[in-house]
């Protein structure tokens, strides 16, 4: 009797222990993945998210290792997998503005002794992986350097970065809404999954992050979807970007409540109901800032699940309001399609 009680009990681990593999080796689980930034001090609700990206870290200007921002906050946020222990912890490397790529790529040597410094920091912060926030390769828009190789070089250095984190490490990359300035073909073997950041595509009077327009001539969540599925991208690697935050000639102090602003400027609200988002006018009716709220990050998330993508990034946690109903909006509707 008592062997089979024991038989029975092994069974059981062995079933739970599979479905943890399972669920976090699946390719098709699907993924909620939160910027922390490391200027903030909010805290995240990890129960809210299957991955948080810490931003940032950099190529240092010897072009051969790495530099964290603020290294003791990365390691509070690596603590909260005691909460969550399905939280998956990755360092974001990059960000706008954030230069010496091209040179630290296009050197095999550079190339390196710059993966060896990422690898002793995921070892070091017990991080489960490395996305790669590159803005962009080949272009100098961000005020970096670049150079025509650049592509090519991006190649190599996802290469390399898989070759060194193995197998189980995570490797994602966040890419422009257009799918401009990589090689999916070449690169897509070594990646977990692609974050495409979906937003700031437009200035007001348009919203820079709308799901859809009848207009042809600026970006939406939808055609950048359909840009990277064009690209070569299998849905099942495509993480759709939203945004935590609004653009405008008008805009409320960071923690400011809509309403406060609203009443404060006299200002209106209204609902876009193709691109899915509100906005605020003024007294004669100039459109002066378009933000997400609750409603229009549901509406994006369930496209999301419709097209059967692998989930949602937002841009950033601590754009929240106290609730953290930004977030909680979005793990529940993408959390649904699981």
């Amino acid at each position: 009797m008592k062997r089979t009680i024991l038989i029975a009990i092994c069974v059981i681990a062995v079933i739970f222990m599979a479905k943890e593999v399972y669920e976090s080796n699946t390719p098709n689980r699907r993924v909620v993945v939160a910027y922390v930034t490391a200027g903030s001090d909010v805290m995240p609700d990890p129960s809210l998210m299957t991955h948080i990206n810490y931003a940032f870290g950099h190529v240092a200007d010897s072009f051969d290792s790495l530099i964290i921002s603020h290294p003791e906050r990365l390691d509070q946020i690596v603590a909260l997998k005691e909460k969550n222990p399905r939280l998956k912890v990755l360092l974001s490397i990059g960000g706008w503005g954030s230069g010496n790529f091209s040179e630290m790529a296009a050197d095999s040597n550079l190339r390196t002794s710059f993966i060896a410094s990422c690898m002793e920091a995921v070892k070091r912060h017990h991080l489960d992986g490395i996305d790669i926030d590159w803005e962009y390769p080949t272009s100098s828009s961000a005020g970096i350097s670049s150079s025509p190789d650049d592509t090519k070089n991006f190649t190599l250095l996802m290469r390399d970065l898989r070759q060194a984190l193995g197998k189980k490490a995570l490797l994602t990359f966040a890419s422009v809404a257009s799918a401009r300035f990589v090689d999916f073909d070449a690169v897509l073997p070594y990646l977990d999954f692609v974050n495409v950041m979906s937003y700031d595509m437009a200035v007001v009077p348009r919203h820079h992050s709308a799901l859809r327009s009848a207009d042809d001539d600026y970006m939406t969540i939808e055609r950048a979807v359909k840009c990277h599925i064009d690209s070569g991208v299998p849905v099942e690697k495509l993480v759709v970007g939203l945004a935590f935050y609004g653009k405008g000639t008008m805009r409320p102090q960071r923690g400011t409540d809509i309403e406060v602003f609203k009443s404060e400027n006299a200002l209106t609200e209204h609902w876009n109901d193709e691109g899915q988002y509100a906005y605020l006018t003024d007294s004669v009716g100039t459109v002066v800032y378009s933000f997400d709220n609750e409603k229009s990050l549901a509406e994006k998330c369930r496209f999301a699940n419709e097209k059967q993508l692998r989930g949602a990034m937002y841009w950033e946690y601590s754009r929240n309001d106290s609730t953290h109903n930004l977030s909680r909006t979005v793990w529940d509707i993408i959390s649904q399609s699981e």
